[in-house]
């Protein structure tokens, strides 16, 4: 399969559309039909419990949607498209067809539900013409209404109708929550100690699955991403505010139902909100109506776009089907053609299912959905990518918690179903994994939470003092000192640098020959260095170096592979700034270090304390490009420690001419990559003809935490002790130099 954009639609919805998807498809059928059957056989507190579990399921997932949205540009297809971007076009298929064969069967679910908003019709026919009138007939002819009017005037027409539905919809619960008892002269009291309590526990996860695609509506506007303006912005924002609306309104009519009908009328009447409602026998079927039928135009809407996503993306067996699919009509690109296929799908539903065996396929479906979406979202908190940068955070508790319950619960509702669906999904990744070989599959979504699994564990044993490539650029940093129980500073720079995204090996460094009583006292030192880093929460792997000279111990360790699983790819050198005759020893083996392509840092470490709270200031030369992006990375790694959480990067651009253009590039950088770093907080530079770098940083970063500085390798050739030790009176110093230029995504 081969990756491709979807083009999103030009008609720029703003957050409302989102948030009233969401909302009149949580507000559905379920809530009319199924709640008041739900209270009278669960009780009360039963059927709160329902709605708990429901929303510890669909928050997480929301707060998981909302993340991811803010992390890539979400483009059509909405739930599809997050999952294929974040796990790949493999696993993304895998669960999108599931994703869409959910979708495109609530349509049917929406329409079966919207046909029962004409019980008393059906009652009146039968009753002036003896004959029953087909319900499947009125549904078929209700799917073709609405097909035809999403086939002819698109989501503009869509959107127009789910605003007079929601009015019409809001009208109906204000009547209901107003609407008197059922037998407003009987003892209420009997009646409502009839209903509070939670009984007929054996039927409880029957009633969930029936009642769960009520609460799906949550994710619903999910699938107007394409049509979206801001998708990074609408999607958190209507999809939180639909579900907070939702489980509130959930609360509110169930114990309506519970204070106000008695549980024999609950469980026999399934129309029974329209005995409380004022005006019920006409705005609940009205209300059941516009909800039902505005849900199934949603889905109408979403189910397409997921199947146009799909065929765009090559997903299908056969590239005519995919061309075929994927087509669209007109500028917005509606998705005509696969909009005309999920109508026919959710027709054969209509005619052949009934209400509640469709919603309990619904919920095996989505349930399925939602884990995964969930389990996306943790895995990259644990796998802590320094690309995962999303405007709008959850916890990894949460995605955990939600992924977890969404398994169980499918389980607890039907062990055999949950295992055929899930050998359903192995044999669909199977076929695709077999088809393309290449591209992220099974083993790649895993590859962060693998690396940081590594990397806690091998910390993890080397504090007990048990025995002992990523496609992107993290930093995996080695540091060799004789002066580690001197300079504190250095481990502390190191496990900056390595605390989330990278992996950091200090050595300390002896000065002898190795033998067996030079290597017994290395095991003493190792020991101190481990114990004395333990209270401080290190992140930083310990080791030392026996050598007989300095330059063939970074020999040794430039050498060395790294535990963590992933290539060394940086060295740290470091100095006393009030000593620079320490210099020497570094300047003679910085060669050896560039030899293997390593990245160059030298850390002059100043007397003064670490005072982290005046920032962290990064200078870049317009003459030094291949620099730029590594220092700009290192900032933001080592403000992830924290050490820095009260601090803020300042970026400084020197040169001696016009830097308008290297400033628009810098700030395009740190937008796109959605580095914390404010566009006030970047300053151009202009250098006077006698004004030298080294004066103006020693001018505006005197005070700072710790400045990073890049410099060019030419500066190695020709008077590089003067550079290193000209920045007397300042604090810490990090000077780096790129082997090469790095990218920031």
């Amino acid at each position: 399969m081969k990756q491709k954009d979807i083009q999103p639609a030009n008609d720029g919805f703003g957050t409302a559309p989102v948030f009233f998807t969401a909302i009149s498809t949580i507000l559905g059928a379920v809530l009319f039909l199924r709640f008041g059957y739900a209270v009278g056989t669960l009780g009360f507190w039963g059927t709160m419990l329902v709605i708990l579990l429901g929303h510890l399921i669909t928050i997480p997932t929301a707060l998981a949607i909302s993340e991811i949205a803010t992390n890539k540009r979400v483009e059509g297809g909405g739930e599809y498209y997050i999952i294929s971007r974040s796990f790949g076009l493999k696993i993304g298929a895998t669960i999108g067809i599931t994703l869409y064969f959910s979708q495109v069967i609530s349509v049917a679910f929406y329409i079966i539900a919207f046909t029962e908003a004409f019980v008393p019709f059906f009652h009146w026919w039968a009753r002036y013409f003896g004959m029953e009138l087909s319900r499947q007939a009125v549904g078929g002819v209700s799917l073709l209404f609405l097909g035809l009017l999403i086939l002819r005037n698109g989501a503009g027409l869509g959107m127009k109708l789910l605003y007079v539905v929601n009015i019409v919809l809001l009208l109906a619960l204000v009547l209901f929550l107003v609407g008197p008892a059922i037998d407003a002269e009987g003892d209420m009291s009997r009646i409502a100690g009839d209903n509070f309590g939670f009984f007929n526990r054996e039927q409880f996860f029957l009633l969930f699955a029936i009642c769960f695609p009520a609460f799906t509506g949550v994710t619903a506007g999910v699938g107007l991403s394409g049509d979206l303006r801001n998708p990074g912005k609408s999607i958190p924002l209507g999809t939180m505010a639909g579900a907070a609306t939702g489980l509130l309104v959930y609360i509110l009519v169930v114990w309506k139902l519970s204070a106000f009908a008695s549980q024999a009328d609950l469980l026999e009447d399934q129309l029974i909100m329209s005995r409380i409602a004022v005006f019920g026998t006409l705005v609940i079927p009205l209300g059941l109506a516009a909800c039902t039928f505005s849900s199934a135009l949603g889905c109408l809407l979403i189910a397409p776009r997921t199947m146009q996503a799909l065929a765009a993306d090559n997903s299908f067996p056969s590239g005519r089907i995919n061309r075929f699919l994927s087509r669209g009509k007109g500028k917005s690109n509606e998705p005509f053609n696969a909009t005309l296929v999920s109508f026919l799908i959710a027709l054969c539903f209509v005619l052949a299912g009934s209400i509640d065996t469709v919603a309990g396929i619904i919920t095996m479906f989505f349930l399925i959905t939602y884990g995964t979406l969930c389990l996306i979202s943790f895995l990259n908190h644990f796998g802590s990518s320094p690309s995962y940068r999303p405007r709008f955070n959850s916890k990894w508790y949460f995605s955990l918690g939600g992924f977890l319950l969404s398994v169980w619960v499918m389980f607890m509702i039907s062990p055999l179903y949950t295992i055929l669906s899930y050998v359903v999904i192995a044999v669909i990744y199977s076929f695709l994994e077999h088809a393309d070989k290449s591209g992220k599959g099974l083993v790649d979504i895993f590859e962060g939470a693998l690396f940081q699994l590594n990397r806690r564990l091998r910390v993890f044993m080397q504090k007990h003092r048990s025995a002992m490539e990523d496609r992107e650029w993290r930093p995996a940093a080695i540091c060799i000192s004789p002066n580690s129980f001197e300079r504190e500073k250095v481990p502390e720079l190191m496990s900056w640098i390595c605390y989330r995204h990278g992996f950091g090996t200090y050595f300390h460094y002896i000065e002898d020959y190795f033998n067996r009583q030079t290597y017994a006292e290395s095991q003493i030192l190792l020991h101190r260095l481990i114990d004395s880093r333990k209270e401080r929460g290190n992140s930083l792997y310990i080791d030392t170096m026996i050598s007989p000279s300095y330059t063939s111990a970074i020999a040794q360790v430039i050498q060395t592979p790294s535990i963590s699983g992933m290539d060394n790819n940086m060295v740290v050198f470091e100095f006393d700034a009030n000593c620079p005759d320490e210099l020497d020893r570094i300047l003679g083996n910085i060669p050896l270090a560039k030899a293997g392509n390593f990245d160059i840092c030298i850390f002059a470490g100043s007397p003064y304390h670490v005072r982290t709270r005046n920032g962290l200031h990064v200078w870049i030369n317009e003459t030094a490009e291949r620099n730029t992006n590594l220092v700009i990375l290192l900032g933001y790694i080592i403000m992830a420690h924290p050490d820095w959480h009260k601090s803020e990067i300042k970026v400084f651009i020197t040169g001696s001419k016009t830097t308008g253009i290297l400033k628009e590039d810098i700030e395009k950088r740190i937008a796109a990559g959605r580095l914390p770093v404010t566009l006030a907080n970047i300053e151009i530079i202009l250098l006077a003809e006698d004004q030298t770098i080294t004066e103006v940083i020693r001018l505006r970063s005197a005070q700072a935490g710790l400045t990073i500085i890049g410099f060019r390798s030419e500066v190695l050739k020709h008077d590089a002790k003067p550079f290193f030790t000209g920045f007397q009176g300042m604090g810490d110093i990090l000077f780096v130099n790129a082997s090469h230029s790095k990218a920031i995504y």
